[in-house]
């Protein structure tokens, strides 16, 4: 199965009838060949994939579903009647984070009934009324991959912005050298903590996490952002990105949250590193564990669990009237406007975040870094400008 990215959304190729990774053949030898995305599907195929994923509930977050679509779309071409496991094993090498593939293999064998027995397409509807199952309203644009996500967006004079992120997971930040990053042409501007007009640290219970880092800052993991940088071309990001030069006192870090527990451990926050203390007890343990005929007693150990979100954190951010518009991909709007209103010293009303199609997020997208990124350099420079996680990297990413 072969598969690539465009304007964020993950498509499946076919190339002459059989799937293929566009990410690894070169140009020179597709040469010749039919290549097919979810647009070149008939007018059929597309509603019975559109009806097909909706109906079965297989869409959610949507980010991998055009390249379920064409590895469907290759198998079904090929067997009508396929089995469950022939079906898992034609979606293989895609990756789906939210669904656990049951309702896209679902999906993918309503498809194929509708084909075998031809007829009409169900149409997707509903009165919505009180107790009726009901299909999403976003899984068409999703399916069929013309659902807008903040990374497809194009504004017109928009600029790019990344963050220079700190080396060590945990050093003193001694100084921030930025004026070689500074000269060369099409260099909008490299901003610093002593740029942000208002709080330096956010967050959502307490603020305590650094927007950017400032000269005598200690960082906190290897995502903490020391200097922003914002230019005309993606191409001029990278390459002046790193002329930002940035010295460091290495210090002791944390690797596990057992170590940051200990007494003798390096203090991350001015409070310690202990956030809160909270006891809950519920019902008579003593009592219930005592009556039973069987008591079972062991320690159990559950692995950490990644958000492992699919889509790339972007945001768009832009001068709008008195304040500032992001154009966000995220799980707190709200949240995202509070903490980007405390960073640029604007009362909430001034900020206006528009939420986009969220490619996953499960708590992971809960905190916005890119547009408190993106505020900020839009409050600089009167333009659009945008930070993605993926090429350019996210604005004191997580």
């Amino acid at each position: 199965m072969y598969g690539f990215y465009v304007n964020d959304v993950w498509y499946q190729v076919e190339g002459d009838g059989t799937a293929v990774k566009a990410c690894i053949p070169t140009l020179s030898m597709m040469d010749g060949r039919r290549i097919l995305t979810v647009e070149g599907l008939s007018e059929r195929e597309k509603e019975l994939y559109a009806y097909a994923f909706a109906d079965a509930g297989a869409v959610q977050c949507g980010f991998c579903i055009p390249g379920m679509v064409i590895c469907a779309k290759a198998l079904l071409d090929e067997n009508v009647d396929p089995t469950r496991k022939e079906i898992a094993y034609a979606l293989r090498n895609n990756i789906c984070r939210c669904t656990g593939y049951k309702k896209i293999i679902d999906a993918v064998s309503l498809a194929a009934k509708i084909k075998r027995e031809g007829g009409d397409i169900p149409k997707n509807g509903s009165g919505w009324r009180l107790g009726e199952r009901v299909q999403r309203i976003d899984a068409r644009e999703k399916t069929l991959g013309y659902g807008e996500y903040v990374d497809d967006m194009e504004v017109e004079g928009m600029i790019y912005a990344s963050a220079v992120r700190s080396r060590y997971p945990r050093a003193r930040v001694l100084a921030i050298d930025t004026e070689r990053a500074e000269a060369p042409p099409g260099v909008i501007g490299v901003y610093t903590a002593a740029d942000i007009p208002g709080d330096v640290k956010v967050g959502h219970l307490v603020q305590d996490w650094d927007t950017m880092m400032p000269v005598g800052g200690c960082t906190r993991y290897l995502g903490d952002a020391a200097a922003l940088v914002a230019a005309e071309t993606l191409e001029i990001l990278e390459r002046v990105k790193r002329l930002v030069k940035v010295t460091y006192e290495r210090l002791p870090f944390i690797s596990s949250p057992c170590e940051a527990m200990k007494e003798d451990a390096p203090k991350l926050h001015e409070g310690g590193n202990l956030l809160a203390h909270k006891h809950v007890s519920r019902g008579d343990a003593e009592r219930a564990i005592a009556r039973p005929r069987y008591v079972y007693t062991q320690r159990f150990h559950t692995p950490y669990t990644e958000h492992a979100f699919l889509e790339p954190e972007c945001a768009i951010a832009m001068p709008y009237e008195d304040g500032v518009l992001i154009y966000s991909t995220d799980q707190g709007t709200y949240a995202t406007q509070h903490e980007c209103a405390e960073m640029l010293g604007l009362p909430n009303e001034k900020v206006r975040v528009v939420n986009k199609l969220v490619g996953g997020g499960f708590g992971g997208m809960a905190v916005q870094t890119a547009g408190e990124g993106e505020a900020d350099a839009s409050g600089e420079y009167p333009h659009p400008s945008e930070a993605s996680s993926h090429g350019y990297g996210v604005y004191g990413g997580m």
